[in-house]
């Protein structure tokens, strides 16, 4: 089976750990090793996957539900900061004291959100079965604040205040 694409090549995924507290959102964009169900195919994402896009310091954008006119961050200004563990894909965003910023926080806070997503081109895959792709290397383009029902449930957001150290974490069941 063949993923379904934008016309640009690009593909979106999302999870649904969300965590939240104070100006700064911080959590997993991406999980390594974590089956998602994505149409009619299991996908995992397999570590090492964002090491290019991360060395090569590429301007990825942090928005909110895919649309560029809802950028939170990004990492060419050091507002989003990116790094891959032996997790997964970890960010931090400095949420901008902006109409978008406060909704987004205060969606957070009451834990409204439907968790993360990412956008990327794919550079590496393998296909082991003919219902399975794993993601060996992608072309990160964005991560993304999903406001609703996303694909990946490992992926995690906190927001966390200056001063304080954790107001909560909370990871929530798989919303698909």
């Amino acid at each position: 089976m063949t993923p379904s694409r934008f016309p640009d090549g690009m593909e979106r995924r999302a999870a649904t750990e969300l965590r939240a507290a104070g100006r700064r959102l911080e959590g997993y964009a991406a999980v390594f090793d974590s089956p998602a169900r994505i149409g009619g195919f299991t996908e995992i994402i397999k570590p090492g996957a964002f090491r290019a896009t991360l060395e090569a310091r590429a301007d990825v954008l942090a928005l909110v539900d895919h649309d560029p006119a809802r950028l939170l961050a990004r990492t060419a200004s050091g507002t989003l900061r990116l790094a891959e563990d032996s997790r997964g894909l970890s960010f931090a965003i400095d949420v901008p004291d902006t109409q978008l910023g406060r909704d987004v926080l205060a969606l957070a806070e009451r834990r409204d959100l439907g968790g993360m997503s990412f956008s990327f081109r794919t550079k590496a895959e393998g296909w082991p079965a003919a219902d399975r792709r794993e993601l060996r290397a992608v072309d990160l383009i964005e991560v993304s604040v999903v406001q609703a029902f996303p694909a990946y449930s490992a992926t995690s957001v906190q927001a966390r205040s200056r001063g304080a150290r954790v107001a909560w974490r909370r990871r929530l069941v798989e919303a698909l």
